[in-house]
């Protein structure tokens, strides 16, 4: 059963970015898509013109990819926090990552920190970065635990927005705020190969340390004192599971930009299609967010084209209403 939606699941995402790699105005078939690809690769000539050939090349492949890449790696970091932290409303962000990602971002577009040597992207994970081990350390510092680690990554997603904040309000000029909101709402319309080979790398790297621990995290499902008097060294892998999560989403949001609700709404949908143990939940997670981050993205540059929506803003208008019915059956269930 498993291994049948896996392998339907790979063929849709196959075929989806395959699909919306032909949406836009250049007159391009799947087929097209697939010819570019083999050509590449050295097998065979797909016959379109240099213009046809860098559309799909260039500009919408990197793109589609990264787009699956994000919304797997997003979904995957969602379906982690909210077992770590025994709560179905954590997603990537409770640590405060993607406001330390805006607050490095901002301060090297606004302030030119690093005198041009620095790109955004590297600002970004950095910032990400130091506002992870900022909540990590007032988590510690405050006792450890699930309570204070949320709390503390509360206080740190405000301390950091702030932070932003203040910066693009004293610093930036018209053209600068609008840039630096754009990609804060979640952008990709940047993307290269080298985004979707960093990224990629990062999220199958933590797929796969995530899936060798897949049978502590169901352990935690039942608390951390049942997970110790299992075996699981409650400490360890939770400072592992926290620090993969964190890399993951620094890495995707400092290529992206902070797209919302896709590690929040995505692992109740796999949920409910693989069931809650995570040797299935976590590929069936990934997968779903790959296929779901393709085509939001595909309607975020089209939808009103020639000018594109930041994907951060779609993926709020479907998550919202999705949140709500999980607030509901919350509510019902309790």
């Amino acid at each position: 059963m498993f291994a049948g939606v896996l392998v339907s699941g790979l063929a849709l995402l196959l075929l989806s970015i395959a699909v919306t790699v032909t949406i836009g105005p250049a007159n391009l078939s799947v087929r097209d898509v697939y010819a570019v690809i083999l050509e590449h690769w050295g097998i065979g000539t797909s016959g379109l013109t240099p213009l046809q050939d860098g559309i799909v090349w260039q500009l919408r492949l990197p793109r589609t990819l990264l787009a699956a890449v994000c919304g797997a790696g997003l979904a995957l970091c969602g379906a982690i926090m909210q077992s770590l932290l025994r709560n179905p409303l954590a997603d990537p962000f409770v640590l405060g990552i993607s406001s330390g990602a805006s607050t490095g971002a901002v301060m090297v577009a606004v302030l030119g920190i690093g005198g041009g040597l620095v790109s955004l992207s590297m600002g970004a994970f950095v910032g990400a970065v130091v506002a992870f081990v900022a909540v990590v350390a007032l988590a510690a510092g405050a006792g450890g635990g699930t309570a204070k680690v949320i709390l503390a990554g509360v206080a740190g997603t405000q301390l950091f927005s702030a932070l932003t904040s203040f910066i693009v309000m004293s610093s930036a000029d018209a053209e600068q705020t609008r840039g630096v909101l754009f990609w804060l709402l979640g952008s990709l319309s940047g993307a290269d190969w080298t985004d979707v080979v960093l990224c990629g790398a990062v999220t199958v790297f933590g797929i796969v340390a995530c899936l060798l621990v897949a049978s502590s995290l169901d352990a935690f499902t039942f608390g951390n004192s049942a997970a110790a008097s299992l075996g699981v060294s409650v400490r360890k892998v939770r400072i592992m599971l926290l620090t993969v999560t964190a890399l993951i989403t620094a890495a995707l949001v400092s290529a992206a930009g902070a797209i919302g609700f896709v590690g929040l709404v995505l692992p109740h949908a796999a949920r409910f299609l693989v069931g809650p143990r995570h040797s299935r939940l976590l590929p069936a997670t990934a997968l779903v967010g790959a296929i779901f981050m393709v085509w939001v993205d595909a309607v975020a540059r089209t939808l009103f084209a020639p000018q594109e929506i930041p994907v951060g803003v779609v993926t709020a208008l479907i998550g919202v209403p999705a949140f709500a019915l999980i607030l509901f059956r919350m509510r019902r269930t309790g």
